[in-house]
């Protein structure tokens, strides 16, 4: 029993409970490595764990962005549009783009595009962001990124829908402007959007078609946050949600020591560089990673055996309502290898049984 008084591999529940719907898996590249690594080398590690993935029948593919990371990074369109090529009939997906950031106009007609390239089948997920770093470097305050970020999607939305968008912003000045090219689907692509506090939270429910839930908050405080989301919604009248997607950091092994033993080092060096960047400073106030490994992967990160990462991630499916997975097998400096072993544990022994209903 753990602290929390609840037993390993159970979860809260969260209300209301969704209506079960189809459980879909998908791959999660950040595609992070060292400062000084070979790039180029590393991306085609990172098409390995994509073709697993594609083979083996998971059902997305997703990149992120980061600006000046203290880790090797490509930007997300380059990387989607190579993953696109090989991905087959996979969902291809941006969690998240920094969208106070960047220019309304740019960003529907970039995603436009990539919508035409993969086929119809893209996704957007769109967040705040919490590096000061970064916002100064678009000579962004962090007081404007709300508005910012709220008024930008409201203008992409617009365009994607083939309105014709006037705005006076100090940042983009539009006049009954229409897209030349819109997206395959119509009216436009889901909307997922990154939340880590409460506050945030609230805005994914009222502006979003869901929210991303993130890799590192304890399911405790999920359930509480999708109460609130749950209700702001149906306060809102929003229509039920197509899906609920969570990123989760998962190392399957044979044995759970040599799970920990794959795991410790990386996540170690990614949740350090997680707490210099602040990260752990937008969630709740009860969150933290200031902690010793072991307690930090308590209840948050998805590490084991293939029995208990089944039952960790059936927790999440069955009491949070969970039904799309965002599986983050590497990290910085990880074999390419090792996360191969991952993922085939996975795909042949937890993935079929987590379908199931």
């Amino acid at each position: 029993m753990r602290d929390d008084g609840l037993v390993s591999g159970t979860h809260p529940s969260s209300a209301p409970a969704p209506a079960p719907r189809t459980v879909q898996i998908g791959l999660y590249l950040t595609n992070q490595h060292p400062v000084g690594s070979d790039m180029v080398e590393a991306l085609r590690g990172q098409m390995r764990l994509l073709h697993h993935a594609r083979d083996y029948g998971w059902d997305s593919v997703w990149g992120a962005q980061h600006f000046l990371p203290t880790m090797a990074m490509t930007q997300p369109v380059p990387l989607l549009a190579r993953l696109a090529a090989e991905a087959g009939e996979m969902r291809v997906g941006l969690a998240i783009l920094l969208l106070a950031l960047a220019n309304p106009l740019e960003v529907a007609e970039t995603f436009a595009s990539m919508d035409v390239v993969c086929g119809g089948r893209f996704t957007l997920g769109v967040g705040l962001g919490y590096r000061d770093v970064e916002s100064a470097a678009f000579g962004i305050s962090s007081r404007e990124r709300v508005r910012r970020l709220e008024e930008n999607l409201r203008l992409v939305e617009a365009l994607w829908a083939g309105k014709a968008v006037s705005a006076d912003l100090p940042w983009c000045r539009l006049n009954d402007a229409t897209l030349s090219i819109v997206p395959v689907q119509r009216p436009r692509p889901p909307v997922w959007m990154a939340a880590d506090n409460d506050r945030a939270v609230e805005r994914a429910a009222r502006m979003a078609d869901t929210w991303i839930i993130n890799p590192h908050a304890t399911s405790s405080t999920i359930a509480r946050q999708l109460e609130l989301f749950h209700r702001v919604r149906q306060e809102l009248g929003r229509p039920p949600l197509a899906e609920l997607p969570a990123i989760k950091e998962v190392v399957c092994a044979p044995t759970r020591r040599r799970a920990l033993e794959i795991a410790k080092p990386y996540l170690t060096a990614k949740y350090e560089a997680y707490r210099a960047w602040g990260q752990d400073a937008a969630l709740p106030a009860d969150e933290t990673f200031d902690l010793p490994f072991e307690q930090l992967l308590q209840d948050r990160f998805v590490i084991g055996t293939p029995d208990d990462c089944l039952r960790e991630l059936l927790g999440w499916r069955d009491d949070l309502g969970v039904d799309h997975f965002l599986f983050r097998p590497f990290w910085s400096g990880m074999p390419v290898e090792t996360a191969l072993e991952s993922m085939d544990l996975l795909s042949r022994e937890v993935v079929p049984a987590l379908r199931q209903r």
